[in-house]
């Protein structure tokens, strides 16, 4: 399993002979201007929710690559109506067999419209179940007693928000990475806008303290966590 950060939210998993690329925000990213969206690999786009800093990439990535969206139902409609046919509709709780990888939709406590200000339903993460171990990406959260019932999926790794003021911060992280019962956390969704500007030493200190691993790559760089 290879993980590659493209910056915010937006992370690529390769596993077999899947690229999961979730939340592509990339071409708005001005700390991304160095990644090349056409070369950007993906099988499956999973959006977490409809906010534009997770899914401004979408559409083209979609189109050029012929990957099936997997995301919540009224996501799901939206792109639909954009001539994005090839899609998984998900929703809460729910879990599907995709061959060599199985997904499950989680609860995020955050806000969810479109670009366009269209609903975009409710927000998600997701739990991905495979071969070479099981994964979660939490979307944009706040801390939450529901991320004790992600253990029983025995977590490879998270990746979690630690920005603060949109979604949960570093030590609200920590919280969320002792609930889930994970000993390592790629961090994300932080550092791309002023709002979101953290101490990274200070959340490097918070997560060695509960004696949890904090990846941070740098945006293009790609890692075996």
């Amino acid at each position: 399993m290879k993980l590659t950060f493209y910056g915010h939210s937006c992370i690529g998993i390769q596993t077999g002979d899947a690229h999961l690329l979730f939340d592509p925000f990339i071409s708005g990213n001005p700390l991304a201007e160095n990644i090349d969206i056409d070369s950007v690999p993906a099988t499956h786009v999973l959006l977490s929710h409809g906010h534009g800093d997770h899914v401004a990439d979408a559409e083209a990535i979609l189109k050029r690559t012929g990957a099936m969206l997997i995301s919540n139902a009224e996501i799901c409609d939206w792109y639909a109506a954009k001539g994005i046919k090839r899609s998984t509709p998900m929703n809460i709780g729910g879990e599907t067999d995709l061959g060599s990888f199985r997904v499950r939709f989680t609860m995020a406590q955050h806000s969810s419209t479109m670009p366009d200000g269209a609903s975009g339903g409710d927000p998600g993460g997701f739990v991905i179940l495979t071969g070479e171990g099981n994964i979660h990406h939490a979307g944009d959260t706040g801390l939450m007693l529901d991320m004790q019932l992600l253990k029983r999926h025995a977590l490879r790794f998270a990746c979690l928000p630690i920005g603060d003021n949109y979604t949960m911060g570093f030590a609200d992280a920590v919280e969320a990475a002792k609930f889930m019962g994970v000993d390592t956390v790629v961090g994300m969704h932080y550092n791309t806008f002023p709002a979101i500007t953290i101490d990274l030493e200070a959340a490097k200190a918070a997560f060695a303290s509960a004696n949890i691993q904090l990846l941070l790559p740098a945006i293009g760089e790609t890692i075996k966590p």
